[in-house]
């Protein structure tokens, strides 16, 4: 981050997109889930969004402030799983729930200092992680998804994220984009 602010200045916009997930049982056939799987989720997704939460808002507390007093915002991703997580994914489920928990509580702290903390909550999303998948198990997936029967696009978050920087008066918010999905626990 200092490389950044020396380069480029102050940043006003930090968007946290940390994700990654350990499919695994939390009592599988071979027992107990390996504690460091859980933890490794939970320190990526979780503590590595809170890490940059916080040096951001170190950075931006001093910065001078805009004209309506901002001085920036703060989006973190969680997920449709931290509602609605699916067996396997205790993991992702609960790191992804932490953002969620921690958006109104960051929002309330650092509104002093006109920074503004939001969430937005993606369903499934054209990620690297799906593209990895077959076009049947693809198509599949979108056919889940009520309307539009797609699967979310990058751009399609990318919208949501601006709308946020935009509309200064959202905060402490987390916002679903999903097309209505509700998933099934398995």
């Amino acid at each position: 981050m200092k490389e950044a602010r020396e380069q480029h200045g102050v940043a006003r916009v930090l968007i946290n997109c940390a994700g990654i997930g350990t499919p695994k049982k939390i009592l599988g056939k071979d027992g107990p889930q390996p504690l460091a799987d859980f933890d490794r989720v939970v320190r990526v997704n979780l503590i590595g969004s809170f890490n940059l939460m916080r040096l951001m808002a170190a950075d931006l507390q001093n910065a001078e402030a805009l004209a309506d007093g901002e001085r920036g915002v703060i989006i973190s991703t969680a997920s449709v799983a931290a509602y609605e997580g699916q067996i396997g994914q205790a993991a992702y489920a609960a790191s992804k729930g932490g953002i969620v928990g921690l958006t109104l509580p960051a929002a309330r702290e650092l509104a002093q200092f006109g920074i503004r903390v939001l969430a937005i909550a993606p369903g499934i999303f054209l990620t690297p992680m799906l593209l990895g998948l077959s076009e049947e198990v693809q198509r599949s997936l979108a056919a889940s998804v009520p309307f539009p029967k797609l699967l979310g696009k990058p751009e399609q978050y990318a919208s949501l994220a601006m709308e946020m920087i935009r509309n200064s008066y959202l905060n402490g918010e987390v916002v679903r984009i999903d097309g209505a999905l509700r998933m099934a626990p398995k």
